[in-house]
């Protein structure tokens, strides 16, 4: 569904992802793993179109290197930024309009949906969303991105700073969201999220992919944990 090739990517004169390559089934689950700073968010940006890059990203067959960000979510991806994004003057329900694309029907996801997997959103709805916690926002841009009807969501550190039951609803969305078809592109801290939910994981370092496996290789893959995923003192 999703095929980057030798993806290298610039903030300015900054040299970032160094000849990434990775791919993206249909209904997978695939981590991005890795240190802070070594370009996992700046490769789902990349893919959306929000950072200078070369190489090659193609969607469903169709490239979308150098393509504005609307133009390629217009294709089927969806976007969930790690610094939320919500509209905090306009209501939770008013949020969620704003995520439909016009001409565009969801066939997929209704709002009801997103309030019987969120009912916080729903005793809510009506609110402003500048008053929501930090986690209530976290759920209403991830449901607003479901709303546009995506068929690969990539989400940017969506577990960070909430409570643990939070993490749990998030969880189990996430492997709703693979029963109804759609991919997912997951960058998270969380290593026991990750490697329970996904289908795949990359490890980064440097801008580069240094590891591609299954969660279980790379639990059974001490060096690689050791090297690019565990903090030293």
């Amino acid at each position: 569904m999703l095929t980057v090739k030798e993806l290298n990517s610039f903030y300015g004169k900054s040299h970032i992802l160094h000849g990434v390559d990775m791919y993206v089934g249909e209904g997978e689950i695939v981590s991005l793993l890795g240190r802070n700073g070594v370009g996992r968010s700046t490769t789902i940006k990349s893919i959306m179109g929000q950072v200078d890059c070369t190489g090659s990203i193609k969607f469903k067959d169709r490239e979308l290197c150098g393509k504005p960000a609307y133009v390629i979510s217009r294709e089927g991806l969806g976007y969930v930024p790690e610094n939320r994004d919500i509209f905090p003057a306009i209501t939770v329900k008013q949020n969620l309009l704003l995520g439909m694309k016009s001409g565009i029907v969801n066939e997929r996801w209704t709002m009801d949906d997103m309030f019987d997997m969120f009912p916080q959103l729903r005793d809510r709805s009506e609110a402003p969303a500048g008053v929501l916690s930090g986690g209530e926002q976290q759920m209403l841009t991830l449901c607003r991105t479901l709303m546009g009807d995506p068929d690969l969501v990539m989400i940017d550190e969506p577990t960070e700073g909430l409570a643990p039951k939070i993490v749990e609803q998030m969880a189990v969305l996430f492997e709703e969201i693979k029963k109804r078809g759609i991919s997912i592109v997951l960058v998270e801290q969380k290593l026991t999220i990750a490697l329970r939910i996904s289908t795949r994981v990359y490890v980064m370092g440097h801008g580069q992919i240094v590891f591609e496996g299954t969660p279980s290789q790379l639990s059974e893959n001490e060096s690689v944990r050791k090297e690019w995923l565990e903090v030293t003192g």
